[in-house]
Parts: structure tokens; C-alpha cells; sequence
């Protein structure tokens, strides 16, 4: 495949690795969609498995905290110790009684747990003893004798097919949820990932013995969890610029997803990877508050602890009828915009959208069901409520981790939290991407790297070992020059 080539018509990954840090980038028809990114020194948790210690009872919330090795105590909820809820339909879940959280737990119990949603903002990380094990075709339940089919999956005969396929390998270590990508493998596919969750259950099991609180598991790094999690038919390529990474997908594929092993393909291009498809001026725009839309209204999103808001204008755009109709359609523009936006910006939690008043009720439908056919191309789950009184539409979207903002951003010290500026960290991995870039275009002895006197700061102390490496990475001194003049996200790099 032609590296260079970009295939406007279809679906593209594309995967940037540095010594500090994973991004994977979604591509559909040109159009950036999803951003996931990971830092080596800040791993997400979601999905890793601790033996833990109750730290603290609170019936008055029906909950508890667990140390599970964090500086902060994790939550777990009375109603999350209910026991592989996947598998049960939501008239029974309804049904549910939740007991009191000083029966189900005692302080200074020891307790296997799951993080479910990473530590946000002041919360702590939220935990299950709900524990779930994914692999490509089936998700494992241990202690469980159930076997699910994803919702995705709606024929009957296929859900009943894969049903009878999987049940045989149901015993009393635990059963298996049909994830959608199973739709249509047939019987060995499936036995291969039974035996594979059983055999990282078993090291679970044993690592359980081990006294205090431990790691049992930790989920795949970004770029292979993505492979296994994302990946679909639908998906035409998926390029990485790194190729050690590039090794370790293609190994990976071809154990596990022979089928997409040829999708992958190493990028050796003269432009950054994230220079494709305009990608990274993509998202420092996902940064701003301002979204633009092509009839020349716009959104404005807002993004606190509590919920997200957005508020659309119609700008400039007056329309060629009537203005009911200019705010109809501003309104179904902006439809697709937030879909996008959500996606891009992974908010989640509640989110307000104020559309621009409109007195048709059938408009207000339209506006309704574009939205929700918009956002059906989510991964994530989400729920719309219709209008209020006040014309507003409540909706949620499942949060696991944190947004794009959190991961990049922190609060700007000068306006006392009203606003967000770039992390002293993100910064740095800034730098440390140009200079990769910079190197493999240029020939340079060495680099010397004008930055604020915090970056300056970080770089020359406590992370001084990653400038390290990355001078062993890309073979070159560094150089560092503190400019008392610039901001916190201002640098420049010089050639010498």
C-alpha cells in the first residue's frame, strides 16, 4: 500500500508512538472522529483487575472505598456488587434488590474488584466485582453459567446459532458474553477464544494468592486494545508510524485476527502521520469552545465536572425563506456536528443541548431523530430524552475515561478555573513529536529547544529522563533554554 495514499472513501486508524506516549486517530470518509490517547507514565485503568483492601464502610452513601494501590481511594457502589448484570434484561436489572452495603461488605476486607470508569477530575477511580475479561469474539464471567449475546446481534437464528456454539465451554470456572464482532465466525474462532480467557483467568486465579493489595490484570496498551476492541470489516486500513509497534499489532493480528493482518501496514512517510487527513490541527480545534458549522452558525461547548453544554447559533446563516426555516436547519446541521464533536471530544456524563427555539413540532421531531441517527454510530452508549419545557434536550453518554480536554488540558491558573490551558506534560510531548519530526526530515547535530520556565523546569527535573531517551531514540543532543517571555504552551526548536 502506497503510504502516502489517503483513502477518502472508507475507514482508517492511524497509530503515532513515541517513547512517551500512544495516539490513535479514527478516520471515516477524511473526517477525523475519535482521538484516543495514552501516556506511558499515565496508563488508563479501566478494565485492569486489583486485589483490594475495604478501606472505609459509608452506609449513608451505600457504598465503600478500596485501596487498590492508588494515591486515592477507589469507589464501589452497593449496586455495582451485583453480579454479571450483562447477561440479564433490563425488565429483571428493574427488579434487582440492591442490599445494604454493610451486608455485602466489612472495613478491612480483602475484595477482587474491576475499574469500570478511570478516576475523573476529584473522583476516584469507580470499581465492579462484576468482573469481565474481553478478548476478540467473547467477553469471560468468572463464577458465572450464562451465556449473553450482544444486542447488536438481531437475528434470531445467528444469537441462537452462536448460543448453541458457545454453551459447551460453560463450566463452573464462569461463562461468556457473544460480543457483535462473532457474528458469522464460525466454531473454532470461538473455542480458541475460550481457551485464551481461560488461560488469563488462570493466571488471575493464581496471582489472587499473593498477599495485600496487587495488580491481578492489566488491559492491552492503546494500540493493540484498539485492534481488539475496534476493529470491524467496515475498517480498510490502519496504519502506525512506529515499527516495533507495527511488529507487535501484526503478531498480534495474526494470532488472534488473521483476517485483518493485511491491514496493516507500517507508515515510513516524509510527513508526521498525524499530518494525514489534517489531523492534528484537528485536534487543537477540538480544544476550543468555538465549533463552526458550513451554513455559518456554530455550537459552543462547555465542559464541566457536572455535565457538558452545548448552545447553538445561527451566526451569519439568515436563510433564503423564513427564519423558522434558517433555525430548522441550523438546527439539523448542528445535529451532526454534535454526534461528531462527542466523539471527538469523548465527553460524557450529561450532556444539555440547547437548540435554537423552534415553534413547529415536526421540525422539533426531525431535529430528534436526525440526532439520534447520528449518534448510532457511536460506539459508546448514549440516551436522549426528548424536549423540555424550556426547549433543551438532556442526554447521556456512557464515561469511562477522560475526555480529551482533561487528558491534554488542566485548569489555567490566571482565570481560577473558568478556563483550561495545556499541561505542562502536554507540552512536552509536543516538543518531543516535533523533534522526532524534525530529525527524520533534517540533518541536525543537535537541538537546542526554547520553552517557558515551567516546561523548562519539568524537563530539566523530574522528567529529565524522558529528554534523555528521546536524545537516545532519535540520536542527537538535546538541548534546553528557559524564556521567562513565553507561556506555558509556547516553544520553539532550533537546529544546530
Amino acid at each position: 500500500m502506497n503510504n502516502k495514499t489517503k483513502n477518502k472513501k472508507g475507514s482508517e486508524l492511524l497509530i503515532n508512538v513515541t517513547p512517551t506516549e500512544a495516539r490513535v486517530a479514527l478516520v471515516e470518509h477524511g473526517v477525523l472522529q475519535e482521538v484516543h490517547i495514552e501516556r506511558r507514565m499515565k496508563r488508563g485503568l479501566v478494565g485492569n483487575i486489583y486485589k483490594g483492601k475495604i478501606s472505609r464502610v459509608l452506609p449513608g452513601m451505600q457504598a465503600a472505598f478500596v485501596d487498590i494501590g492508588l494515591d486515592k481511594a477507589a469507589f464501589l457502589h452497593a449496586s455495582d456488587i451485583v453480579p454479571h448484570t450483562e447477561c440479564v434484561a433490563d425488565t429483571e436489572k428493574r427488579n434487582f434488590v440492591v442490599r445494604d452495603i454493610a451486608e455485602l461488605v466489612r472495613q478491612g476486607q480483602d475484595i477482587m474488584v474491576q475499574v469500570v470508569k478511570d478516576p475523573l477530575g476529584t473522583k476516584g477511580a469507580r470499581l465492579t466485582t462484576d468482573i469481565t475479561l474481553p478478548s476478540r469474539y467473547l467477553v469471560f464471567m468468572p463464577d458465572s453459567s450464562h451465556v449473553g449475546v450482544s444486542q447488536r446481534i438481531e437475528v434470531e437464528a445467528e444469537r441462537n446459532r452462536l448460543k448453541n456454539i458457545t454453551l459447551p465451554y460453560v463450566d463452573a470456572d464462569g461463562g461468556f458474553i457473544i460480543r457483535t464482532a462473532a457474528e458469522g465466525v464460525g466454531e473454532d474462532e470461538l473455542a480458541q477464544d475460550a481457551a485464551f480467557l481461560r488461560r488469563v483467568w488462570a493466571k488471575v486465579s493464581e496471582r489472587r494468592k499473593r498477599k495485600g493489595v496487587t495488580l491481578l490484570y492489566q488491559d492491552l496498551a492503546l494500540p493493540v486494545r484498539i485492534i481488539r476492541d475496534f476493529v470491524g470489516t467496515e475498517l480498510d486500513h490502519i496504519q502506525v508510524d512506529s515499527s516495533q509497534t507495527f511488529e507487535e499489532l501484526s503478531q498480534f493480528a495474526q494470532e488472534f485476527m488473521p483476517e485483518i493482518a493485511q491491514k496493516i501496514a507500517h507508515y515510513a512517510g516524509p510527513a508526521a502521520i498525524f499530518d494525514l487527513y489534517d489531523v492534528e490541527n484537528e485536534i487543537q480545534r477540538a480544544l476550543g469552545r468555538k465549533v463552526e458549522l458550513k451554513s455559518g452558525g456554530y455550537l459552543i461547548i462547555d465542559q464541566t465536572e457536572a455535565m457538558t453544554t452545548v448552545d447553538i447559533n445561527t451566526g451569519a446563516f439568515v436563510g433564503h425563506r423564513n427564519l423558522e426555516e434558517t433555525i430548522f436547519n441550523t438546527n439539523l446541521e448542528a445535529t451532526q456536528a454534535i454526534a461528531r464533536q462527542l466523539r471527538l471530544r469523548n465527553l460524557g456524563g450529561i450532556i444539555i443541548i440547547d437548540f435554537i427555539d423552534m415553534q413547529n413540532g415536526e421540525h422539533k421531531n426531525r431535529v430528534l431523530s436526525s440526532l439520534q441517527s447520528a449518534l448510532s454510530k457511536d460506539r459508546v452508549k448514549t440516551s436522549i430524552s426528548g424536549f423540555s419545557g424550556l426547549g433543551l434536550v438532556e442526554m447521556t453518554r456512557k464515561r469511562t475515561r477522560e475526555s480529551l480536554e482533561h487528558v491534554v488540558c488542566g485548569e489555567c491558573p490566571s482565570c481560577h478555573g473558568t478556563g483550561s490551558m495545556k499541561t505542562i506534560e502536554t507540552v512536552s510531548y509536543e516538543i518531543f513529536r516535533d523533534l522526532i519530526r524534525l530529525n527524520s526530515t533534517y540533518a541536525a547535530d543537535e537541538f537546542l529547544i526554547y520553552c517557558s520556565p515551567a516546561v523548562y523546569n519539568s524537563l530539566n527535573g523530574d522528567d529529565s529522563h524522558l529528554l534523555a531517551e528521546l536524545g537516545v531514540y532519535i540520536g542527537k543532543r538535546l538541548r534546553l533554554q528557559s524564556e521567562p517571555m513565553y507561556a506555558q504552551s509556547k516553544y520553539d526548536v532550533v537546529m544546530i
